[in-house]
């Protein structure tokens, strides 16, 4: 009974937080600026960028966030590049996938939409920390998500094997990208690195990442999609606002949206959970 009032209970708050985001877009402009998973997706904006630009390079080094070995690997390669990084943007993410695990063994929107970020973060940090400077610090982008207002995180079940709800896992993957903005700005803060962290949330943009909607929602989605959603242009503006705006340099711990500060959820700000969470990630991704 409880598993099956468990599930139900995230799907009701993962749908409510979606209409109050509807409703708060349907009644407010999308943030602009003044100005993929994918490897073709890839491939294909580098050769836009270059043609666009004509000028500098640009390069697609593939990654994949659901597997472990894959995050190091390219970490690797990147490092030996020896070039330097100002802006990481954690930006990957699944959204209501069927029960499934990555090959690490680890339920997917944990697994991709949390810890593969937690371990590229980590393990590209000696990287942020050499590129920036005092009064030009290195910037890190977390893309979390209004559903994480009726996320719960449950340490001793952070793999959803008592009762599985795409719903609730989503949820919990991206309050977990929360948790992990505010505590490792903290950190940095406290060692004084030359590195923010900021969380955004891109509003509810018309992506494929709705495909997995149950069938009623798919339904209900479609004649207000091009209405209510933002385009990914518009998605994306936050997203790049964090990682460029001048006005935001040298400040971190912020959870922006539509281009503006907002308070995220009572329970992200929990110090506490937020240690927690931490070292039980460390040990999952095998980090001291």
């Amino acid at each position: 009974m409880w598993r099956l009032l468990h599930c139900i209970l995230g799907f009701i708050r993962l749908y409510l937080d979606g209409v109050k985001v509807l409703l708060y877009q349907l009644f407010n402009k999308s943030f602009r600026l003044p100005a993929g998973n994918e490897e073709e997706e890839g491939l294909a904006a580098v050769k836009k960028i270059q043609e666009e630009l004509n000028q500098g390079k640009v390069e697609f080094m593939y990654l994949d966030l659901a597997s472990l070995t894959s995050v190091r690997q390219f970490v690797q390669r990147y490092n030996a590049k020896g070039l330097p990084l100002h802006v990481l943007v954690n930006n990957a993410g699944v959204m209501l996938v069927p029960e499934r695990r990555t090959e690490d063994g680890f339920e997917l929107h944990f697994g991709l939409n949390y810890l593969g970020h937690f371990l590229l973060t980590n393990l590209l940090l000696g990287a942020l920390r050499k590129t920036g400077k005092p009064g030009k610090c290195s910037r890190i982008v977390i893309m979390s998500s209004a559903t994480h207002y009726g996320g719960r995180l449950t340490l001793d079940d952070l793999q959803g094997r008592l009762c599985y709800s795409s719903h609730a896992a989503y949820a919990q993957s991206k309050l977990a990208l929360l948790l992990l903005s505010y505590h490792l700005q903290e950190q940095l803060l406290v060692r004084g690195d030359p590195v923010t962290v900021n969380a955004v949330d891109p509003g509810m943009v018309d992506t494929a990442l709705y495909d997995n909607l149950c069938s009623p929602a798919q339904v209900a989605k479609k004649p207000f999609a091009k209405l209510l959603f933002r385009t990914p242009a518009e998605g994306a503006s936050t997203a790049i606002y964090a990682a460029a705006a001048s006005e935001l340099e040298g400040i971190g711990g912020l959870y922006l949206y539509n281009g503006r500060k907002t308070e995220s959820s009572a329970l992200s700000y929990d110090k506490r959970l937020q240690t927690k969470l931490w070292k039980q990630s460390c040990a999952l991704v095998g980090l001291k």
